[in-house]
């Protein structure tokens, strides 16, 4: 029998049934250990959002029967210090990818737009018309970090009559047929485009990869965009540039995080900050409850687990 761990009521119902060879259980690792009761039998665990540490992973490890734990994030290197040996972690790629294109069709609107200006004048009952705000068509996008997400935004962006290419580790060019550009070569791309949106996770390759020398290639005017991870954007060169009013930013993501009352980034010109919602997918939708089939029925087949990332070798 599977047994599978849903942190919601609400969830568990979304699902609906799941054969008879699997049930469904309703347990927080993030409020307490499991039911001692299910302890032994929980399979898969589906975690909340914004969970992890030693704590939630611990009580995980405590599961002698369990073989995946799916976390509800594309991102998991906040996950993998503490993955229980022998247990499989499992992304959610592909189940927010809508989400995090259309926040960054948002963002892109309202800076280019200035919609911050006039919502401000707005709160002030002041009618100040500015006529000169820039279009997002004609406009040319580099996406680094070209996955599912990228594509997803490079769809959007399209739609809006943007030129889109994007980024990755090698060159190649994409089942949609965006040119893809070997991330060595971004130096010489930026001058070329007028917006730059990050996806890229964050890792020791892509730590601050967004550096002075890299914010400084872009064109002036230039629109940065981050949805990916704050800390691939090294926050003082950013303000360096801000502060010029050189370049403009629209940030999901921010290093640090969350961002302290009185940082400078808040107040920041030309710099629009949203507090990391761009792709938290309520999790009874129902590209998050198909993923959550799809992980049992690969259970059922005895297949390697949906959006396999790695298996853990933490000692529990």
């Amino acid at each position: 029998m599977i047994t599978v761990s849903v942190p919601e009521q609400a969830i568990a119902d979304a699902l609906g049934p799941v054969g008879d060879d699997a049930r469904v259980v309703v347990w927080d690792p993030t409020q307490g250990e499991a039911p001692e009761a299910e302890r032994e039998r929980i399979t898969i665990a589906c975690l909340p959002h914004y969970s992890g540490g030693r704590t939630v992973y611990g009580r995980l490890a405590q599961c002698p029967r369990l073989k995946v734990i799916q976390i509800p994030s594309a991102g998991f290197e906040h996950a993998l210090p503490f993955v229980p040996a022998g247990v499989s972690l499992a992304n959610a790629g592909g189940v927010h990818d809508s989400r995090v294109a259309e926040m960054t069709l948002a963002l892109a609107l309202a800076s280019r737009r200035l919609l911050p200006q006039f919502f401000d004048a707005q709160a002030r009952q002041t009618w100040e018309p500015k006529f000169d705000t820039r279009s997002l068509a004609d406009s040319r996008a580099l996406v680094v970090g070209y996955g599912s997400i990228g594509a997803a935004i490079g769809v959007r962006l399209r739609a809006s009559e943007v030129h889109v290419e994007g980024v990755a580790r090698s060159a190649r060019t994409a089942s949609d047929g965006t040119v893809v550009h070997a991330v060595a070569d971004v130096p010489t791309l930026l001058p070329d485009f007028d917006i730059v949106i990050i996806v890229t996770p964050h890792s020791d390759e892509t730590d601050k990869l967004v550096d002075a020398a890299f914010l400084a290639a872009m064109q002036d005017g230039a629109l940065l965009i981050n949805v990916g991870r704050g800390k691939v954007v090294d926050t003082d060169a950013l303000l360096a540039e801000l502060r010029t009013e050189r370049l403009f930013a629209a940030l999901d993501v921010t290093d640090p995080e969350p961002l302290p009352d009185g940082h400078p980034l808040w107040s920041a010109p030309q710099c629009i900050v949203v507090p990391h919602i761009a792709g938290v997918e309520v999790l009874t939708n129902w590209r998050y409850t198909d993923l959550v089939k799809r992980q049992i029925d690969a259970r059922r087949r005895g297949d390697d687990p949906v959006n396999f990332v790695v298996m853990g070798a933490f000692p529990a």
